[in-house]
């Protein structure tokens, strides 16, 4: 199906002979428009949250075309046509009054999710515009990682702890691959929280910039360690102010963070350049999962971290996504002795693919090597 977000695209349809059959109408307002749309027949079509006047609703409905309704009062855009910028989530955050976070959209929301039931709400009304919202995140996750005009990009995840200070080696680490993975043309992609998360987009924000800006960013990071001090966000902040990554670096290298609400008491890292945010958290992990189709690495981390490795080894057991990919450990002792995953994970994976792309090192540039031997038999075999 045709879709069209933007008046531009809707104008530039107008205009041409093409009926509107199977065309998807997302979140506009259609209201200067009755007469063209009133002249076309509409079966087939489908309006998800446009603004039409009651001829043109009249004449949809009953000319054949599905229409979802706008849903008013909510803190959220259950339409919303586009991945998530740093900018909208963190539309009134002033870093020299951290309390401001209150007043941001991602807290505006959180705090509606909470009052209406979080994760068990009573009013269906509720629990459909959530569904409807999400539905909207995975539909532009799928265009951002299948674009019109250019080859899908490759995407590596990196996974690890939230709760990983920026102070610790793994987190410089976690960083540096994901800066090196960025130079290398890879879409990285996260959980899109603090800790691993964080650091993962840091090396991304920084992957024009020198060595020196990343120790930079570090020492300024290191005035708020974890997400729990109240300063943690403003210096993020502080490093994008100081340490600016230009719209084109933005747009070569690119980091895409999925992030939930039901966590929401961990606000999204402020260094991807798109945020899927979403309220189920199950619908965001797989699909993470699903997307990071050129490996994963899993820097140390715990329960969340370890759910996220066994349902990537299930993909991988079963093909689930039409690939095997690699699953790169990094921390020899945590992954073998402190959460002893690798040991089960070998023994289940033996007599399968994915067994030749399981790899535990301690070396960032071993991790960072299989992720490109990977790409490269994958391009040779295409």
């Amino acid at each position: 199906m045709k879709e069209i977000d933007t008046i531009e695209a809707l104008e530039t349809h107008l205009s041409s002979d093409a009926g509107l059959a199977d065309v998807v109408f997302q979140n506009l307002d259609l209201s200067g428009y009755t007469d063209a749309l009133l002249a076309r027949d509409v079966a087939g079509a489908v309006f998800l949250g446009c603004r039409l006047d009651v001829r043109l609703r009249d004449h949809a409905v009953g000319g054949g075309a599905l229409v979802f309704p706008r849903i008013e009062g909510l803190p959220y855009d259950p339409y919303q046509g586009r991945l998530y910028g740093i900018g909208d989530l963190y539309d009134r955050f002033d870093r020299h009054r951290p309390e401001s976070y209150l007043e941001c959209l991602d807290a505006r929301v959180y705090a509606h999710w909470k009052a209406t039931g979080g994760a068990a709400p009573p009013d269906i009304r509720e629990t459909l515009a959530r569904r409807l919202h999400d539905h909207a995140m995975t539909d532009a996750v799928e265009e951002l990682l299948h674009p019109e005009d250019g080859p899908d990009p490759r995407v590596v995840g990196i996974m690890g702890g939230h709760s990983m200070a920026r102070t610790a080696p793994a987190y410089r680490q976690a960083a540096e691959m994901s800066r090196k993975l960025s130079r290398h043309g890879y879409l990285m992609a996260s959980g899109g929280g603090p800790g691993a998360m964080e650091a993962t987009h840091l090396g991304s924000w920084l992957a024009g910039s020198d060595d020196a800006a990343l120790d930079q960013a570090l020492d300024i990071l290191a005035g708020a360690p974890t997400y729990r001090d109240e300063l943690w966000l403003a210096k993020a902040f502080e490093v994008r102010e100081r340490l600016p990554a230009s719209p084109e670096v933005q747009a070569q290298h690119r980091g895409l963070g999925i992030p939930t609400w039901l966590y929401g008491h961990e606000p999204p890292n402020a260094f991807a350049t798109h945020l899927a945010k979403y309220f189920a958290n199950s619908v965001r992990e797989d699909g993470l999962l699903t997307i990071a189709k050129h490996g994963i690495i899993y820097t140390p981390g715990s329960a969340g971290t370890i759910q996220e490795i066994f349902q990537d080894a299930c993909q991988n057991h079963y093909v689930t996504v039409g690939v095997v990919s690699p699953m790169v450990f990094f921390g020899r002792r945590f992954w073998t002795e402190e959460k002893p995953v690798y040991p089960l994970l070998e023994k289940l994976a033996e007599g399968k693919a994915y067994r030749a792309w399981l790899t535990i090192t301690d070396d960032p540039e071993e991790a960072v090597d299989v992720i490109e031997r990977y790409a490269r038999t994958m391009e040779s075999s295409a």
